[in-house]
């Protein structure tokens, strides 16, 4: 019993010093894969389950803190929240360590991006149709809207140079945007692919 409290204490310590704490990522979310796997693992005591979301070296520290939330969540209903709570914000910041990217708690779930949560939706669904859309609406609009400034920039007096300057603006922002967004499709950015397989972030997520 005298074990079960200290980590009870440890535990709202934990909670305090994280809690104060903000997160941008989506992994990060409170029904997001990370937690959602944590919430399994400690309702069925297999800490298999969250083992997937983090490096290999860090097995023995999320194996402790798995044990020791199971062992204070017997104490009563309101030491199982804390538990839970505790046993939450230490796998999703190892996660997000094993990343390489910071951890600054755990965010609500409104505040997911459009195109991830449509991403999420796709892979629950088993249809890439409405993130297909999504991102046509957006490039869509984007090109034309940078298209059609374009065009009304070419027509300038020859002897005005600021409008010719802005003729160059426009130009060369529509040129970036297009050659951005295909070169975003159509290539790997290595660096964030090697991250993803070492953190296995955001898709299982």
């Amino acid at each position: 019993m005298k074990k079960s409290i200290i980590m009870l204490s440890m535990i709202l310590l934990s909670l305090v010093v994280f809690n104060t704490q903000k997160s941008y990522a989506h992994c990060d979310t409170k029904t997001g894969p990370v937690v959602t796997a944590a919430k399994n693992a400690l309702n069925t005591g297999n800490v298999n389950l969250v083992l997937i979301w983090i490096q290999k070296e860090d097995e023995g520290l999320i194996k402790s803190a798995f044990a020791n939330a199971l062992e204070v969540r017997k104490l009563n209903t309101a030491a199982q929240e804390l538990a839970d709570n505790y046993f939450f914000e230490t796998l999703v910041r190892i996660h997000r360590q094993g990343e390489g990217a910071p951890y600054t708690g755990i965010k609500e779930d409104s505040e997911v991006e459009l195109p991830v949560k449509a991403a999420d939706e796709a892979l629950d669904n088993g249809s890439a149709m409405e993130v297909q859309r999504l991102l046509a609406d957006v490039v869509t609009k984007g090109v034309n809207d940078k298209f059609n400034t374009m065009l009304s920039s070419k027509r300038y007096d020859k002897n005005d140079v600021e409008a010719g300057r802005k003729l160059v603006e426009n130009y060369v922002k529509f040129m970036h945007y297009v050659e951005g967004i295909y070169n975003a499709a159509s290539k790997e950015n290595h660096n964030h692919v090697e991250t993803l397989e070492k953190g296995r972030c955001n898709h299982q997520e």
